[in-house]
C-alpha cells in the first residue's frame, strides 16, 4: 500500500460475503480540502444497511462514495462490537486501528478502540511499527473478535496504534491488509488466513469491484459474476506470497513506452495511482504532454478527448487505460495525470497498479491457486 494522494471455480457462488467500500479522496486532496470533506461527511451521514440472501449466502452492504480514489469499508472489533472504517489493502498484511493510548492528533480525529469495553480483548507484550508511503505508526499487538459483515474472526491478532504520523485528516481509522502472511512486517496471521483456517468460506478467494455502475465492494469466499463482463483472465503470481504478476509491456499507439523487456506489476487496492520508475514515468509524462508543477504533472483538460489509451499487457491480454482514467481534474478545475514515481527503489523495473487501473478491471485474488483474475468491470 502506498498512501499517495492512495470464473473458473464452480463453488464460488456457494458462500460469498460482499462488503461495501467507501470511495474517499487521497491524503493530498484531503489535506487541501478538509473543510469540503468535513461538510460532505456532515451532509451525507453513512446509512449502511445489510441485505442477506439465504439462497446464495451473499451479504451485500451498500457503499458510501465520499469523494474520490481511496476505498474504505466498515468492520467491527470487540464484544460488544466497536465500529471502524478501514482501507481493505492488498498491498499489506496487517490489521490495525487507533487505541485509547494514542495521544497523536491523528488518533484524536478518528475512532479509537476502547479495549476496556470489550469482554473478549486480550493484550500482548509485543510492539511494532510500520512505515507507509506518506505516513507511519507504532503500537502494540492484541487479540479480539473481528467482524467483516457476516464473517467473524475469533481471537484475531491485530495492532493498536499508540502513535500515528501523517494520518491527521484522512477519513479512515485504520488498515485491513489482505496480502499474504509472508508480507507481514509484524508476523501476525492476517485476518483472511484466520478466517480461512476457521472455515469461514468455502473457497480461499476474495475480489474487488471499484467501478461506478454498481457500488464498490470487496467480496469474500467467491465471485459475483454480475460485476464484470466476459471471462476472467487468470494471471499466475510471480511467486506465492505477494500479489505481484509479470507484465509484458506498457504501450501507446502500438509503441512500447515502458516495461519493454517485461517487468513486475503489483496489484494494490491500497494505492490510488499508477506508480513506476522515475525515468519511465517522466518519459510517459513528456510523451502525453504533461508538465511538472510542484508535486504534480498538469495537462490540458482537453487532452482527455484527444490522447489515446495507454495499454498494459499482462499475460498476453491487453488492458487499455483511457485518457479519461489517467487524467483527473482537481478542485480548481485543473487537470493532472495519475502516473507517479514509485519512491521505493527496486533492482528491477516495478509498477504498482492502483485504483486508477482497478476501477476499470474487476480483480479476483485466488489464494488457493496463487493467481489473480482480471476482467472488464461493468
Amino acid at each position: 500500500m502506498k498512501w499517495l494522494v492512495l470464473l473458473g471455480l464452480v463453488t464460488f457462488s456457494e458462500c460469498i460475503v460482499i462488503i461495501p467500500l467507501t470511495k474517499v479522496k487521497t491524503m493530498r486532496k484531503t489535506l487541501s480540502e478538509k473543510s469540503i470533506l468535513k461538510n460532505f461527511l456532515k451532509e451525507h451521514a453513512y446509512r449502511q444497511s445489510q441485505i442477506s440472501s439465504r439462497g446464495s449466502n451473499i451479504t451485500i452492504h451498500p457503499l458510501r462514495n465520499i469523494m474520490d480514489m481511496v476505498y474504505v469499508g466498515k468492520i467491527t472489533i470487540g464484544t460488544p462490537p466497536q465500529e471502524f472504517q478501514v482501507v481493505f489493502d492488498t498491498g499489506s498484511s496487517e490489521l490495525w486501528v487507533p487505541s485509547v493510548f494514542c495521544p497523536s492528533s491523528a488518533c484524536s480525529t478518528h475512532v479509537r478502540f476502547r479495549h476496556h469495553q470489550s469482554s473478549t480483548f486480550r493484550p500482548t507484550q509485543k510492539t511494532f511499527s510500520i512505515t507507509y508511503g506518506s505516513g507511519s505508526m507504532k503500537g502494540f499487538l492484541a487479540y479480539d473478535t473481528v467482524r467483516i459483515g457476516d464473517l467473524l474472526s475469533t481471537d484475531q491478532e491485530f495492532g493498536l496504534s499508540v502513535a500515528e504520523y501523517g494520518f491527521e485528516h484522512v477519513p479512515f481509522d485504520g488498515v485491513l491488509g489482505l496480502n499474504y502472511p509472508d508480507m507481514s512486517f509484524i508476523r501476525t496471521i492476517p485476518i483472511f488466513d484466520n478466517l480461512k483456517n476457521q472455515g469461514a468460506f468455502s473457497e480461499p478467494v476474495f475480489a474487488f469491484y471499484l467501478g461506478k455502475a454498481k457500488g464498490s465492494v470487496v467480496m469474500f469466499g467467491g465471485v459475483d459474476h454480475h460485476y464484470y463482463k466476459g471471462e476472467l483472465n487468470w494471471v499466475p503470481l510471480i511467486h506465492a506470497g505477494d500479489w505481484s504478476v509479470h507484465m509484458d509491456r506498457i504501450s501507446m499507439k502500438r509503441k512500447v513506452i515502458a516495461c519493454s523487456g517485461g517487468c513486475e506489476a503489483i496489484v494494490d487496492t491500497g494505492t490510488s495511482l499508477i506508480l513506476g520508475p522515475r525515468r519511465l514515468v517522466n518519459s510517459i509524462q513528456k510523451l502525453i504532454g504533461a508538465t511538472p508543477q510542484g508535486s504534480e504533472h498538469y495537462i490540458s483538460c482537453f487532452a482527455i478527448y484527444t490522447l489515446p489509451s495507454i495499454i498494459f499487457t499482462i499475460n498476453g491480454i491487453n488492458y487499455p487505460v483511457p485518457a479519461r482514467a489517467y487524467i483527473h481534474k482537481d478542485s480548481r478545475g485543473h487537470c493532472f495525470t495519475t502516473f507517479k514515481e514509485n519512491t521505493v527503489r527496486t533492482s528491477t523495473e516495478n509498477w504498482i497498479l492502483g485504483a486508477v487501473f482497478l476501477r476499470l478491471y474487476f480483480s479476483v485474488y485466488d489464494r488457493g491457486n496463487d493467481r489473480i483474475g482480471l476482467a472488464q468491470a461493468v
